[in-house]
């Protein structure tokens, strides 16, 4: 049994956004859990879909001694603020100093952290931990999908280990992956071997997806080298690919991915391998976007002879990546094109959601909602708008990606422009729309 310190710090940094990430986003809880620190954070993680969760869970199953240290995470935003970010580091750095020895760490980190006085919030992470336990221990991080993943990573790390999912499904399992080859190091004492590569562009958001090509192919190649090379002991222990995210707009932004194994020469190959694969398909990872009036129109006819519900996704106003969720114009185009028993959601608009609890179900409410930010010269789309069903907001996921997530997030409402028939889903606090259990408090199905 190894003594094995576990903690994490969390942030996707989108560096146009416009709200930056304070201390008090780390130390509430949203959707994921509030800021954990010791013993407590054992039980504060079991169930949701989150790194650490499957983490603590295969440890206990490994048989080892769990150290927690401090944990936290807030919703993407621009800059980590200096102020949080040197916060977080006092309790990893005082547990460090006090809890330790440890046999090895194992850290849930996010991978695009830029901090307002470090553009590579992990690695300046990393490096002032390893100036605490030395060289020699152990140290393997879970990374997301959309890591920009840095040399600085890499060079004080044992091993990154990345999601490879998105949608991200795979969150705990990447988890359990990481630390049972933290398992699996600290029992086989050979040197282990690191191959880092570093593409030279940059692939957008929307293009990422591992359901379609070609981000699908290159996640099948990418288990099939670290399968294939284990089945034929040729030493390789992981395989890690980050797509990158571009909106943290730094110098080492873009996709990377990096081999661990026994074999250098193996290793290398492997690298090599996948690192061509990704870079031939640099053409093939762009498609056509729709403006908002394009894509009501495409979805309104779709919708007459589809039997199941169509699916439009405005890809720009993300809040998982750092958007407001507030902009305006798909809801304006479905309004426009009489879009009868469209849903947008959610439109996240405080004040709105607060007026429609005040105004009741049933009742109708004249005032414009969204664009709260006014990005581009937006304003709020206006129109008598009835209060059909309203939450408080507290409500837990249940689909793949959320599953086991609960949520707080304030005052909701589903209201309907009976003109246009159109309806919007509004909400106080950001969050993606990735869990059907944000439509169904409010009445949809």
């Amino acid at each position: 049994m190894a003594r094995i310190a576990v903690g994490g710090f969390q942030h996707e940094t989108n560096t146009f956004a416009p709200q930056q990430a304070t201390w008090e986003e780390f130390v509430r809880a949203d959707a994921w859990p509030p800021l954990l620190r010791g013993p407590e954070m054992i039980a504060g993680v079991e169930g949701f879909n989150i790194p650490i969760a499957g983490a603590v869970k295969k440890l206990a199953e490994l048989g080892h001694e769990i150290v927690p240290l401090a944990w936290s995470a807030a919703a993407p935003a621009s800059y980590v603020t200096e102020d949080a970010y040197e916060r977080m580091w006092k309790l990893f750095d005082e547990d460090l100093r006090k809890l330790g020895p440890f046999d090895a760490i194992y850290l849930d980190l996010h991978g695009a952290m830029v901090a307002e006085h470090t553009e590579d919030g992990e690695g300046e992470l990393l490096r002032r931990i390893r100036g605490i336990v030395g060289e020699a221990l152990p140290i393997v991080a879970s990374l997301d999908y959309h890591a920009n993943l840095t040399p600085e990573m890499a060079r004080f790390s044992t091993a990154l280990v990345g999601y490879r999912t998105y949608p991200h499904i795979d969150m705990a399992v990447t988890g359990s992956r990481a630390v049972e080859l933290l398992d699996k190091l600290l029992k086989d004492k050979r040197p282990v071997y690191r191959a880092y590569r570093q593409l030279d562009f940059l692939i957008p958001l929307v293009w990422q997806c591992t359901f379609v090509e070609p981000a699908k192919g290159i996640f099948d190649l990418v288990g099939e080298l670290e399968a294939g090379e284990k089945s034929h002991n040729q030493g390789i222990v992981s395989v890690t690919h980050t797509p990158g995210f571009p909106p943290a707009d730094i110098a080492q932004c873009g996709p990377a991915l990096v081999v661990y194994g026994h074999d250098k020469e193996a290793v290398e190959a492997a690298a090599d391998k996948l690192a061509s694969a990704v870079k031939a398909q640099e053409k093939a990872f762009a498609g056509e976007l729709l403006d908002p009036d394009q894509a009501a129109l495409r979805a309104i006819e779709l919708s007459k002879k589809a039997k199941k519900p169509i699916v439009l996704a405005d890809v720009q106003d993300n809040p998982g990546a750092g958007g407001t969720s507030d902009t305006v114009g798909l809801l304006a185009a479905l309004m426009r094109h009489k879009a009868r028993g469209a849903v947008i959601g959610m439109i996240v608009d405080e004040g709105a959601a607060r007026a429609a609890v005040e105004t009741g179900e049933g009742n109708v409410m004249r005032r414009g909602i969204g664009a709260v930010v006014g990005y581009g010269g937006e304003t709020p789309v206006e129109a008598d708008w009835r209060v059909v069903k309203l939450s408080d907001g507290i409500f837990t996921g249940t689909g793949p990606f959320y599953g086991g997530a609960r949520f707080q997030i304030g005052p909701m409402a589903l209201v309907t422009d009976e003109a246009s028939g159109v309806s919007a889903v509004l909400a106080a606090k950001r969050v993606q729309a990735a869990d059907k259990e944000m439509f169904r408090t409010v009445g949809v199905e």
